[in-house]
């Protein structure tokens, strides 16, 4: 039975809960009188957003495109497609559960069991960041206490916009959050062409086109912590017709999460294509307790109306001035071990391959796997990250010394997330495994995971590592990662909150990585993944250098790094001279085209240097002292692609400096065939009136080299390489 105390007692608790809702409201309703028709806008040198808030308090996309130059006529766009609150309104953030028929951005469970969220705007802001203007706007649920902060910074030079979202709230107990969207974009065209970059080991960035028709298309991936095997985490738009290299409309998008990713297209009844970048919430149910805050990956995007090329311009520059930490960095030349040694090796060994190297040229030894723990073979060692002293004397510093001596610099392999069975580390911490319970644990490469959302294991490796780079003069650190994430489980949080560990395994690499590049400026950190598994906007903050493929066959690397051009700057891309016949392929190709091949990346040998021969050698030494004289205008050169190797009989490439006074052509004649035709290929990028002069004493205006071309050598078997170089006089 009730008592009088206690009915008064839930009736104040009653009033003030609505007292409570009814300021909410007010507050909200008090912001969207005193600014109505309230416009945001997000500007670059080329490119509009035009966000309004309507007269239901909600903010919808009026705008993306080219730049407007009439103020007033911003100020009147409407503020919503189909209506304020229709259906198909451009909402920026649309939840989930309200009118809205569509894929939402976000999607909230309440305390009280309830799905809907409408937010609605609140205030917004801007200041000046680094290279851009940041626009902060802050929108509120007026039913319930959730929160939602949209961030835009905008590139004006480099005409990119980079966005994110932070969702918030203050409910007595925790909501539960299905859907987590970095952003929404909305576009109206007659015809929408998608371009995904398919993705498998050894069989990267594979380009296809389609046209998106009604209804949804999504690429994803399931993978924790790789893209390859799926599809890589960028995607190309073409309006109205599919994206050419030179002209035509196009957006190209990418987001910044070296995890499962999902991107969205959706075509809804009207014709109208909403963008919706995230990361998947495949099996991934996320707990969010009162105050905290849920960040969603960056999501970079450029809109050209000067094809693909342009585009992609806009995001190498973007890429190299903000996200790489040393975006206009000089790269070593090296000589990696691996095909030389595999696991057999010791001092002497390996003192003797530096001794050839250092003769050829080679800047900097790499040593691989194999130096550390009981490591002979895959089957054991990983997760000790002791050096074993049986195969190097002395330890690390001892080698190191020798390598100094020779005036080379150094770098070492680690494979950090992962834990053998057969180690030290898992037989004193099974439980820091990624690993279900009372099941067999599904192995790859002989190997588990270890659970770095868990603090424990990410101070241990932290200190390992930070213990291994302080012993010696350490210069490289290839961080290898060659498997899938499987068997979601962590022993840190409960059954019902299982699913957040995608989330949380890459939030703790990044911490892991965030220490130790912080702790080790001076080290150049190369993410490898099996290749290009970890190509991506998050892990090249870290990680400016990126193992492309473990292809490393000179013909189909051009088809590799053709599509991963279209998103990353030449300077992150790791590609080596490999041996012949390729071991992946058998394929032949001449040593100076795998050199040219090589030399658009980062540029260094996987090969056995004893089986070289004295002409290869030569070869060898002339190639190394050519990327030194061309490494600077490779890696901070303006890049253009002169054709396309998936249609041509060539792969043709150009590199041009900021100044337009240098440019160099380089790439390959795939066939050579009796009485052959020679194609002309036209430049981009060069200055009209400037005389540009080869090294033979041939003189061209750039005009004439961008309309009338420059007419490829004349070929002498497969796979020729071609490599031109023009100055200004």
């Amino acid at each position: 039975m009730v008592t009088l105390i206690e009915y008064y007692k839930t009736f104040l608790i009653y009033t003030m809960k609505k007292i409570f809702l009814l300021l909410i409201v007010f507050f909200t309703c008090f912001q969207v009188s005193a600014e109505d028709r309230k416009t945001i806008r997000v500007s670059t040198d080329n490119t509009d957003l035009i966000l309004k808030v309507a007269p239901n308090g909600r903010l919808y996309q009026s705008y993306l495109g080219s730049k407007l130059l009439n103020e007033q006529d911003i100020v009147s766009l409407p503020s919503a497609s189909g209506g304020d609150a229709s259906a198909n309104g451009w909402e920026v953030y649309a939840g989930s559960g309200a009118e809205d028929y569509f894929e939402p951005a976000v999607a909230i469970t309440h305390n009280d069991g309830n799905p809907c969220t409408i937010l609605r705007y609140v205030s917004s802001e801007s200041k000046a960041v680094d290279g851009g203007t940041e626009t902060i706007i802050r929108l509120r649920d007026d039913q319930y206490p959730v929160d939602v902060t949209l961030y835009y910074i905008a590139y004006p030079k480099e005409d990119v916009i980079k966005t994110w979202s932070e969702i918030s709230h203050q409910e007595k107990k925790p909501v539960m959050l299905s859907r987590y969207s970095s952003t929404m974009l909305y576009f109206s065209a007659e015809k929408y062409f998608l371009t995904e970059f398919s993705s498998d080991w050894a069989k990267e960035v594979q380009m296809s086109t389609q046209e998106l028709q009604f209804g949804k298309k999504i690429l994803d991936t399931k993978l924790g912590s790789r893209a390859a095997m799926f599809v890589q985490p960028f995607f190309e738009l073409g309006f109205d017709r599919p994206a050419n290299e030179h002209q035509g409309d196009v957006l190209l998008g990418t987001i910044g999460w070296t995890g499962n990713f999902r991107f969205t297209f959706e075509v809804d009844n009207e014709g109208n294509l909403r963008v919706i970048p995230a990361i998947n919430p495949y099996a991934s149910y996320y707990e969010l307790a009162p105050k905290d805050v849920f960040k969603t990956p960056e999501f970079i995007f450029t809109l050209s109306k000067e094809g693909t090329g342009k585009a992609s311009r806009n995001i190498h520059a973007w890429a190299r001035n903000y996200q790489l930490k040393d975006g206009k960095g000089d790269r070593m030349t090296l000589l990696n071990n691996w095909e030389n040694t595999g696991f057999k090796f010791d001092e002497k060994v390996l003192v003797e391959l530096m001794k050839e190297a250092k003769h050829l040229g080679v800047d900097m030894f790499l040593l691989d796997d194999g130096w550390f723990g009981k490591r002979d073979d895959d089957c054991s060692g990983l997760g000790d990250w002791f050096v074993n002293e049986q195969k190097l004397k002395g330890g690390l510093g001892t080698l190191v010394q020798k390598v100094k001596a020779l005036g080379m610099r150094f770098g070492i392999w680690f494979e950090p997330e992962m834990v053998s069975e057969d180690s030290d580390l898992y037989r004193t911490h099974p439980e820091w495994a990624i690993q279900i319970p009372g099941r067999k644990p599904m192995r790859g490469r002989y190997q588990l995971l270890l659970d770095l959302s868990n603090p424990d294991v990410q101070d241990y490796l932290y200190e390992r590592i930070s213990d291994i780079l302080n012993s010696a003069d350490i210069s490289y650190v290839k961080w290898d990662m060659n498997r899938s994430i499987s068997d979601w489980y962590t022993a840190l949080l409960p059954a019902n909150r299982q699913g957040e560990l995608p989330h949380r395994y890459v939030l703790g690499v990044y911490a892991l990585l965030e220490r130790l590049t912080s702790a080790f400026p001076e080290v150049l950190f190369e993410g490898c993944s099996g290749g290009g598994g970890r190509f991506d906007a998050g892990m090249l903050y870290y990680c400016p250098q990126i193992w492309c493929s473990d292809d490393t066959d000179a013909y189909e690397r051009t088809i590799i790094q053709y599509g991963t051009s279209f998103f990353y700057p030449i300077s992150a891309v790791g590609s080596h001279v490999s041996v012949v016949p390729n071991h992946q392929t058998g394929r032949v190709t001449p040593i100076e085209t795998r050199a040219v091949t090589a030399m658009a990346g980062s540029f260094g040998y996987e090969l056995d240097l004893n089986l070289l021969s004295d002409e290869e050698k030569e070869s060898v030494t002339k190639q190394i002292q050519q990327f030194k004289e061309y490494g600077s205008l490779i890696h901070n050169g303006t890049y253009y692609r002169l054709s396309n190797p998936l249609e041509d009989a060539y792969a043709l490439w150009a590199f041009v400096s900021e100044d337009k006074k240098e440019v160099l052509v380089q790439g390959m004649i795939f066939r050579t065939e009796a009485n052959m035709v020679r194609h002309c290929v036209p430049l981009r990028g060069l200055d009209a009136e400037t005389v540009y002069r080869t090294k033979d004493g041939a003189a061209y205006t750039g005009d004439t080299l961008m309309h009338a071309g420059v007419l490829l050598p004349k070929s002498w078997g497969d796979y020729y390489p071609v490599s031109m170089h023009f100055i200004s006089e």
